[in-house]
């Protein structure tokens, strides 16, 4: 926030201003007391908190900003602000302002609710595909993606809507694996959409189209990235490696570096992992770019320079310190936290800190759970798989715990943080806590 303007220096010359002229001292000191307090009251009023429009938050990487958060919950549990009934699906809730958004199945369609953030009450609800049915779970896996009066989603088997924020109105959609000859990834299309200014890109795993950017007010296609690839189930990102701006996709195979004005391949590194479960987002370390994939396979911190990727660490195979399976790790300072998945999708799980510099293990929870993860506030905001709700200090020093309640049945959705509320979700209900430090 700007604010350059003085009550001195508003007038030409060492003119008084008006102003001056007319008020006496305590007066004018009582204005300048009033202007400064609400100058501060703005200030504070955006620092304290914000949106979550998309997956992983405002940048994509699970973190935010905002401070002044509890750190532990009251002898009665955590503060539910409302709790209303959801539906079958693995789509987190993005937020902006006092609109809250997810997808899941209900009454035999994949449908789009919008909800007041403040009181839960549904605002609209639009079907926009039949009910997905899948061995590993129904429902809609993707997180919709909010940007300006629009809301994008992309559903089960790979139809990308655009709606109206405002009123549900559907305004484009495409069936793009149908569109482009690909074939949906076995166990669902799980990409998020990202936006990039006027462009909405998500990955559909066609020959001809592994990546494709759209128009996001016509739906008409921008770019094309053609690849021998399977879609994978990660969602893109838009980070700086080498102060190059660029689109990383994780696919089911490798992990690519795209030009996001043009859709051309700009690097490629290969990651084949079992049954194409390339899930995790690509994260920025510095300059670098980290990817991590679960069924015993691992990680791998990348420099990318030109049209080559180099090894910087890896840390592959049963040995590994971070196999994130469905979950994206999060950076802080120089320490990842994540989830390290043994075996083949087993119910194993270790919470670990990672050295981002080195690969190696700094501590780790064993058998900690599977869930999910964000960050703020140096705590990390970690969703169980029982419908727990933990509290961890985020500290490389040990691990942690400062507080554990059940909030939630089965849950996999990660949680969205905005305006000092937690948003989560399982395949029943739809929750908000309040977070905020009493005051």
């Amino acid at each position: 926030m700007k604010h350059t303007a003085t009550l001195g220096n508003r007038f030409p010359g060492n003119r008084p201003s008006p102003l001056l002229r007319i008020l006496d001292f305590p007066t004018m000191l009582g204005v300048i007391l009033l202007l400064f307090g609400a100058v501060h009251f703005e200030i504070v009023q955006s620092a304290a908190g914000e949106d979550w429009g998309q997956h992983l938050g405002p940048s994509r990487n699970g973190l935010s900003a905002e401070t002044d958060l509890i750190d532990t919950f009251p002898a009665s549990g955590p503060s539910v602000v409302w709790r209303v009934p959801g539906g079958v699906g693995m789509s987190a809730v993005s937020v902006v302002g006092d609109t809250a958004v997810t997808t899941m199945n209900r009454d035999g369609k994949q449908v789009v609710t919008a909800l007041n953030a403040k009181t839960g009450e549904i605002r609209w609800t639009t079907g926009v595909a039949p009910a997905y049915r899948n061995a590993m779970g129904d429902g809609p896996r993707a997180t919709p993606t909010i940007d300006g009066s629009s809301v994008y989603v992309y559903t089960g088997e790979g139809i990308l809507v655009a709606l109206d924020l405002k009123t549900g109105k559907v305004r484009w959609q495409h069936d793009l694996p149908q569109e482009y000859g690909g074939k949906p990834s076995e166990y669902g299309m799980s990409c998020s959409p990202l936006v990039l200014g006027s462009t909405v890109v998500v990955a559909v795993g066609a020959p001809k189209a592994t990546v494709v950017a759209l128009d996001g007010e016509t739906g008409k296609l921008l770019w094309q990235t053609p690849s021998s690839d399977p879609a994978g189930y990660s969602s893109p990102a838009l980070l700086t490696l080498n102060k190059k701006r660029q689109l990383v996709t994780f696919t089911g195979g490798a992990v690519l570096g795209i030009d996001p004005k043009t859709g051309a391949e700009l690097w490629r590194y290969p990651f084949v992992t079992d049954y194409n479960c390339n899930t995790a987002t690509p994260i920025a370390i510095g300059e670098n770019v980290l990817i991590s994939s679960g069924e015993n396979h691992g990680s791998a911190l990348l420099d990318v320079t030109g049209a080559k990727a180099k090894e910087i660490w890896t840390s592959l195979g049963t040995k590994s310190a971070l196999r994130s399976e469905w979950q994206t790790p999060v950076l802080l300072g120089n320490y990842l936290y994540g989830f390290d998945n043994v075996g083949s999708a087993g119910p194993v799980t270790h919470l670990t800190c990672v050295d981002a510099r080195t690969g190696a293990t700094v501590w780790r929870q064993a058998r900690f759970g599977k869930g999910n993860l964000i960050a703020a506030d140096g705590k990390l905001w970690i969703t169980l798989m029982t419908g727990e709700l933990v509290i961890v200090r985020a500290t490389p020093d040990s691990f942690q715990e400062l507080a554990r309640a059940e909030v939630l049945a089965d849950t996999r959705q990660i949680g969205t943080l905005s305006q000092g509320h937690l948003y989560l979700r399982d395949g029943k209900e739809i929750l908000c806590i309040d977070v905020r430090q009493p005051k």
